[in-house]
């Protein structure tokens, strides 16, 4: 039987990829006062982000319930007796706690296993799509596993900003925290580094932040996965797309938006480039 993967919603997985590969997506929740979202289920991310300018109080993020796990581990047992759960870093939500509570909870005796990746965004979607990927190809659950990790330990990414509040309200915003107060406007871009959100550059401008993320992917020298993914910026994110079409191929690239979840601590008007470099044995 095929291993079955797991994630959660921040992997802004689009429904499409996620069935493609057999991805089952666990929702987090997006609250705007007492209205409960699931994340991408209930909510568009147009709509979402319409909400998010309008509303003077920013909504709040809550982790799936250990229950959700359960149950959808217990489902996926019916067709498989090896799971493997992909979820967002432990840093940055509850998410990898509820999972593991679920997985004591489940009825199955099927093998089930946690990994916290460490990232979000499409950081771990590619992580994720990786060892469905392995999955499909007929690996073994330990053969998963192992490139999963493998995949952690590769992807990277960059996010390009127009503004750091979100994080800062929201309280993600980790050691770009340096780039609060500065006179300028700028653009910061961000990473994640083990498990938290970390600052790498500041830009003077939306065009130089843009070309900061097409010089960071056209970096490697080879990749294996790539994907582009916006808030409310299509447009920029397509020629992102082009001008890396010449690195890799446009219709490989993964184009995904940014979901509710994620979009509640980064605000509208960002643009990230996600990166799995080939798997050099040397």
């Amino acid at each position: 039987m095929t291993v079955k993967i797991v994630t959660d919603s921040t992997s802004d997985l689009t429904p499409e990829i996620a069935g493609e590969l057999g991805i089952t997506v666990v929702p987090l929740y997006v609250h705007f006062g007492t209205d409960a979202y699931r994340d991408g289920i209930d909510l568009t991310a147009d709509d979402f982000y319409q909400k998010l300018t309008q509303n003077k109080t920013l909504p709040v993020t809550a982790a799936p319930a250990p229950g959700t796990f359960a149950e959808v581990f217990d489902r996926l047992a019916e067709e498989t007796d090896e799971i493997l759960a992909i979820v967002i870093s432990s840093k940055y939500s509850a998410t990898y706690q509820a999972a593991v509570e679920g997985k004591e909870l489940r009825k199955s005796k099927a093998r089930v296993e946690i990994i916290d990746s460490l990232w979000a965004t499409m950081g771990l979607g590619l992580i994720a799509i990786s060892a469905a990927k392995a999955a499909q190809a007929g690996a073994s659950f330990n053969e998963v596993i192992d490139i999963a990790q493998n995949s952690m330990r590769r992807v990277d990414l960059r996010i390009a900003f127009d503004t750091l509040e979100y994080l800062k309200r929201g309280g993600r915003i980790g050691t770009a925290q340096a780039f609060l107060g500065s006179m300028l406007r700028v653009n910061p871009i961000l990473t994640i580094k083990d498990g938290y959100t970390e600052a790498v550059a500041r830009t003077r401008c939306r065009a130089k932040a843009i070309d900061y993320l097409c010089d960071f992917a056209m970096s490697f020298p080879h990749i294996e996965e790539m994907a582009i993914e916006d808030g409310t910026a299509p447009d920029e994110a397509e020629m992102l797309a082009e001008r890396l079409s010449t690195k890799f191929p446009k219709e490989r690239i993964y184009r995904t938006k940014v979901t509710p979840v994620v979009g509640t601590h980064v605000g509208p008007h960002v643009l990230a480039v996600s990166v799995l470099p080939v798997w050099r044995s040397e």
